[in-house]
């Protein structure tokens, strides 16, 4: 009974800790935190350059195109590590071990045709 009762006790416990450490950490930054601030920590930055030319600097179709069928090969290698990490216990059942070998390869076909067709029509030549 002791239990049900209390069962709740230790999330809230947590809960509370995270909130006040959260308002603590937040209140000494905003106590102790520098606030000298410059035209150069102002300025404009990403990936450790300066900014060159406009911000609204159109990229090629091909750009989105690669970083697509990146996308999509990337998920097909999340998909097979389950399936390769459970290969022996699935072999071990004969009609299910031999079924999910044959998805695997029909996945892997659909894929490799998809491959195929687009190496085919030149969308990965790189201009």
């Amino acid at each position: 009974m002791l239990t049900s009762q209390y069962g709740y006790i230790s999330i809230v416990i947590m809960l509370v800790i995270i909130v006040v450490m959260g308002i603590a950490i937040l209140l000494i930054n905003h106590l102790v935190g520098p606030r000298r601030t410059s035209a150069v920590k102002q300025a404009t930055f990403e990936c450790g350059s300066d900014p060159v030319g406009d911000s609204r600097h159109r990229f090629s179709v091909k750009f989105y195109l690669i970083a697509i069928f990146f996308i999509v090969f990337d998920i097909e290698s999340v998909f097979m590590y389950p399936w390769a990490s459970l290969f022996r216990e699935m072999v071990a059942e004969p009609l299910i071990g031999w079924s999910t070998f044959g998805e695997m390869f029909v996945f892997i076909g659909i894929l490799g045709a998809g491959l195929a067709y687009v190496w085919r029509r030149g969308a990965l030549d790189w201009e």
